[in-house]
């Protein structure tokens, strides 16, 4: 079993440091729905399929997160509060590459 440390701003602005698994094929929303840092129904509304946008972060430290795929980039392109350093948690996979990774919940819509 191989775990990450990731740090994770909630949208009421407290700092949580999580430690994730890399073993258990998990996103960045299924994480943040784990350790329930936003209010249940208010992320992964689509189930994680690139469709909703309520799982977007603000990346504030990438230590080698996967580049960004097509569905992710339309939908950022027509999500609420995007900004320049914006992913969908759903379409980051917790992976080794990700240790000491730091995100900012973005605010529901």
């Amino acid at each position: 079993m191989s775990d990450i440390n990731i740090r994770i701003t909630d949208r009421e602005g407290l700092t949580h440091d999580i430690v994730a698994p890399t073993d258990m094929s998990m996103n960045l929303m299924e994480i943040i729905r784990s350790y329930e840092l936003a209010e249940e129904g208010t992320i992964g509304v689509c189930g994680g399929m690139a469709m909703c946008a309520s799982c977007q972060v603000y990346v504030i430290k990438d230590p080698g997160l996967e580049p960004m795929g097509d569905e992710e980039d339309a939908m950022l392109g027509e999500a609420f509060h995007v900004e320049p350093n914006s992913r969908l948690g759903c379409q980051l996979h917790i992976a080794d590459a990700m240790e000491g990774l730091e995100v900012v919940i973005a605010p529901y819509p």
